[in-house]
């Protein structure tokens, strides 16, 4: 599965499902995110897609901090323990467990982070649903201001 892919199939509709625009995305520099836009399904579909594309500084993974943070806690609550408790013989079968693991940690594991203040990632999210959708109304009037400010200059 590529990253376009992903995007196309899971994320982008995952927003969608919850009335909530992705306006920006945060990756790393890797090959699978960046590159021309007329050349890339990637850079493409997030142009298509109006969705502004953010990259972490070059070999700087503090700027990636949540992100890095994650992976960590990944790894000691769930691939340390699950590969010490069953042998999996499939990615599916490993995938299956994966995906239970992330909705516990998504939906019912509360965070002591920056940004949850003891909720879970959920209830963060769907707590600051609004300032999307704020965005969105600012982006489009600053849009239709400029085309009226276009429109008088001519």
């Amino acid at each position: 599965m590529t990253a376009a892919h992903a995007l196309n199939e899971s994320v982008i509709p995952w927003f969608e499902e919850r009335d909530t625009p992705l306006l920006r995305i945060l990756t790393d520099r890797g090959t699978e995110y960046c590159g021309k836009i007329e050349h890339h399904a990637y850079q493409l579909y997030l142009a298509i897609e109006d969705v502004d594309h953010t990259r972490t500084k070059a070999r700087s993974p503090q700027t990636n901090g949540i992100c890095e943070r994650f992976h960590r806690t990944m790894k000691q609550e769930f691939y340390d323990i699950a590969f010490r408790k069953k042998v999996y013989n499939s990615l599916e079968e490993l995938q299956v467990d994966v995906d239970e693991w992330l909705i516990k940690y998504n939906q019912h594991r509360p965070h002591s982070g920056k940004y949850c203040y003891g909720k879970t990632p959920m209830q963060t999210f769907q707590d600051s649903k609004h300032l999307a959708q704020e965005k969105i109304i600012n982006k489009n009037v600053q849009s239709d201001s400029l085309i009226n400010q276009t429109n008088v200059v001519r």
